[in-house]
């Protein structure tokens, strides 16, 4: 019923808005897959969206593969926080998450689970978080904080020619506003929001431009959001009586210097800093088989409160030179990404302890158990590229790359007293329940380039990458469940990726493309038990896919409708899999999988002030082979997790004058998403002969603003319909073994209802 009124009321309200009389200015949509209506409003002296996406400026509709764009005005209309609130901007994209500041993005269905990322993240020239698979780079994606951020350039496919490892999906580029030396400029916001059942949450954000000479300019950010909590532990199990534990803040900012000290050369440098502080997962308990919240409402049982402390360091050193011919481009980067975290063990610890204990004559454990993480990642990197002037027959762009990687998971479980926490020993002379540390270090060079080759109508554009990483890692257990000797791992890699891309011109607003493309994910060592069996493997490969693409991108002569479409095929093989390995977990490489689709993004504009975006996806992504029956469980056919086939975006807005400097807007959202099917868990499927099914749901945003000028208020809704899309499924750890009371599931879940307020100043 939820959701068929929530479509009712967005018909609605995509019918108020186009029934609205014509005003005599246009907004800025910042989402026309092709191009972008200046402030001013008219759509036919609109200018080019530009991006950078084959790293250097390009028309938007001129890029031969699959790219959405998310300017800055689009991000704020949308009171955009993170990447979970503008997912219905861009097709084809899954945010798997249960904690903010943990999240998995998946692009066109490239994810099977595992630790390492097949969606690469950047912001400006800065690449971020891990390349390898030994430091939860897959579920530590970047979420950066969207206010003051001049676009988001989603990349769908593989971008191994030009973005190297770990972007077999795709990628999500943050690009930031540079600073201006012309003018001054600073503005504020806050943002007071409510949500059902749950905390008030609350938000600052602040910028400022300052112009320090001709040649000269300095620009900050800063932002503080708190986000109030809506999940109870209501005593399941005897667990704490505790209301709203899942609040989080989430503060930090950017700065950057601009120097221009001649016309030829450019030096900016850049520092972002930002921590998001975490109280408890957003996740609730729910039926293993349907999957609905039990308990009555939003629970989840907590014994030993649980946080995540992420905290994001960047800095960046871009200097661009003009040497006529072409312009010579160094980015140096240093990245640091920190995680603390503390996860509530109790309920799966004491399971484990009873249902093996006996075997080997160990008492119950009789108090609470957690979890204590420490994850660590520091990543320095250099690009060096030189690329033509551009705009003559032919042209090119050569350069090379280099990161340095170290990282650290150290994980420690601990017996607590349930009313102190204070740590109980279980068995002193094991000291402790067990614990194990991984140091991993990862080194990549590579060699890049990129040539466009223009016979009149015909552009071909060609790509081609080699690479090669080294790899180490040292693995320390202790403890009762975790007591090792210390082992040494390692691995190397050399892999060519390349990509083919060559345009038809249709007339001067309309391209017809096609794009195959390789892209890869490095392999790596496996953490070693001494008691693992002989076929534990030491190493494990690296994955491949190879992308088959065509699209169109066109608009109209007048520009009030721009369409890009795609139909696309994806074969991916050596598959890195999470596995269990005679009782210990690693990856392996494994199967197949073949992934179809389709996708659209539409714009249209039939009134001044009015613009409408329309997107849609297809996705049948299938495993081609079966994989082992006892390690992971799915066979040909099985869909890949976190898929929906179907998903469908729209967002609607409307402006228009009321006299002076007066001007009001309103619009709407809608995301629909099919259903999906959860991880690859051999527990769930032996036990309920399926793999977990994720049902299907629809989001309804509405929004209403005044702008007066220098100030601008505006009141929206997120989930009007008050849907429970689940974003994340966290099932059984082991054969009959659970990590809830009751034999409960837990799932992670999109945000009730929520009513916001914001004020923005603008000097």
């Amino acid at each position: 019923m939820a959701s068929r009124t929530a479509l009712l009321i967005s018909a609605a309200i995509m019918g108020l808005v186009a029934a609205t009389p014509a005003a005599a200015q246009d907004a800025a949509t910042g989402t026309n897959p092709a191009r972008n209506a200046e402030p001013s409003g008219n759509p036919r002296e609109g200018e080019d969206i530009v991006v950078t996406a084959q790293k250097r400026e390009q028309a938007l509709i001129d890029v031969p593969q699959s790219v959405s764009v998310v300017s800055g005005e689009t991000l704020e209309r949308q009171s955009v926080n993170n990447i979970a609130d503008y997912l219905n901007n861009v097709p084809s994209l899954q945010l798997v998450q249960a904690t903010p500041g943990q999240g998995r993005l998946v692009l066109r269905g490239v994810n099977t689970g595992g630790v390492a990322s097949t969606v690469a993240v950047y912001l400006d020239e800065t690449p971020f978080g891990s390349s390898s698979g030994l430091a939860n780079g897959a579920a530590l994606a970047g979420d950066f904080d969207a206010f003051d951020i001049a676009r988001v350039e989603v990349l769908r496919g593989p971008q191994g020619t030009l973005y190297g490892a770990s972007s077999l999906g795709g990628l999500v580029k943050y690009v930031t506003n540079a600073p201006d030396p012309t003018r001054f400029e600073a503005r504020a916001r806050g943002a007071v929001e409510t949500t059902d059942g749950g905390d008030v949450s609350y938000q600052g954000n602040l910028v400022i431009n300052l112009p320090l000479a001709e040649n000269l300019a300095f620009r900050a950010s800063g932002t503080f959001r708190h986000q109030g909590g809506f999940i109870d532990s209501v005593g399941t199990g005897g667990s704490d009586r505790e209301e709203n534990i899942n609040d989080f803040d989430s503060y930090g900012g950017r700065a950057s210097l601009l120097w221009t000290p001649t016309d030829r050369l450019s030096i900016r440098a850049s520092a972002l800093l930002q921590n998001i502080e975490v109280d408890a997962p957003t996740v609730v308990e729910a039926d293993p088989v349907s999957l609905k919240p039990l308990y009555g409402g939003l629970t989840f049982s907590q014994f030993v409160p649980s946080y995540s402390d992420v905290a994001y360091r960047l800095y960046n050193l871009l200097i661009d030179y003009d040497l006529g011919f072409g312009t010579l481009t160094s980015s140096t980067s240093r990245s640091t990404q920190w995680q603390r975290r503390r996860d509530d063990q109790s309920v799966f610890i004491n399971n484990v302890v009873d249902a093996f204990g006996p075997i080997f004559g160990l008492p119950p454990l009789d108090a609470d158990a957690q979890l204590a993480q420490i994850t660590n990642n520091r990543k320095w990197t250099q690009e060096l590229r030189l690329a033509s002037a551009g705009g003559g027959v032919f042209d090119w762009l050569v350069g090379g790359y280099y990161t340095n990687e170290k990282a650290l998971i150290d994980q420690l479980i601990d017996a607590v007293d349930p009313d102190t926490l204070a740590i109980v020993p279980y068995i002193p002379q094991f000291g402790g329940l067990g614990g194990a540390q991984t140091a991993s270090t990862y080194e990549e060079y590579a060699a890049f380039a990129n040539a466009t080759l223009r016979l009149g109508r015909l552009e071909i554009d060609l790509g081609g990458r080699w690479s090669h990483n080294d790899q180490t890692s040292l693995n320390t257990g202790t403890g009762l469940l975790g007591a090792t000797d210390p082992y040494e791992g390692r691995s190397s890699d050399d892999v060519f990726t390349w990509s083919v891309a060559p345009k038809l011109k249709l007339g001067e607003s309309a391209n017809l493309y096609a794009r195959v493309a390789k892209g890869y994910r490095p392999g790596g060592p496996n953490v070693v038990p001494p008691t693992a069996p002989d076929n534990f493997p030491a190493t494990f490969g690296p994955d491949e896919v190879t992308s088959y693409e065509i699209g169109f991108k066109g608009e109209t002569a007048d520009r009030t409708f721009g369409i890009e479409a795609a139909i696309y095929h994806i074969d991916w093989s050596d598959i890195q899999l999470l596995s269990v390995v005679g009782g210990f977990g690693a990856n392996v490489n494994g199967a197949s999988a073949d992934i179809d689709g389709a996708e659209f993004n539409a714009t249209i504009r039939p009134i001044h002030g009015f613009v409408t975006t329309i997107n849609g996806t297809y996705t049948r992504a299938v495993l081609a082979e079966d994989t082992d029956p006892l390690l992971v469980g799915g066979v040909k056919g099985d869909r890949l997790p976190f898929t929906p086939e179907f998903s469908f975006g729209v967002n609607s807005d409307y402006e228009w004058a009321l006299g002076g400097d007066m001007r009001a807007s309103i619009g709407g959202s809608l995301r629909s998403v099919s259903g999906q099917v959860g991880s690859f868990d051999v527990p769930y499927l032996s036990t309920f002969g399926r793999f977990a099914r994720i049902p299907a749901y629809e989001v309804v945003d509405l929004r209403a603003g005044i702008d007066f000028g220098r100030f601008e208020l505006q009141a929206y809704v997120r989930n009007l319909g008050n849907a429970r899309g689940i974003t994340s499924v966290l099932a059984q750890t082991g054969s009959g073994v659970f990590n809830y009371p009751g034999g409960a599931i837990g799932t992670g879940i999109i945000r009730p209802r929520t009513f916001g307020l914001s004020l923005t100043a603008g000097f």
